[in-house]
């Protein structure tokens, strides 16, 4: 039984996920250059989304071998990024919570 769906979204989630994990360290690096406050807090969550963006491509990566693995990784690094940059992450985590 295939499981490609549950891939390509797995993948893409994770990629779009790591996009907006890089838009988050861009803003807080240009907040941080012009002295606001909380931009190293905002860089810290951007590079948590980046990661978490990588364990979304793993978890689509392996869904043809370990199915229950997979969902988890998929579902923990969409939730977990919703979490540290919410607006950033929708369409990630949109795409890794429903593969």
């Amino acid at each position: 039984m295939g499981r490609t769906g549950e891939m390509v979204l797995g993948v893409l989630g994770g990629i779009f996920g790591i996009l907006g994990g890089l838009f988050a360290v861009f803003f807080g690096g240009l907040g941080a250059a012009l002295g606001a406050s909380g931009a190293s807090e905002v860089i810290g969550l951007g590079t948590a989304a980046v990661i978490l963006g990588i364990i979304g491509i793993i978890g689509g990566a392996i869904v043809n071998r370990n199915t229950r693995l997979a969902g988890g990784l998929m579902l923990f690094s969409g939730v977990a990024g919703f979490i540290a940059i919410s607006l950033f992450w929708v369409i990630g985590g949109i795409l890794l919570i429903v593969g």
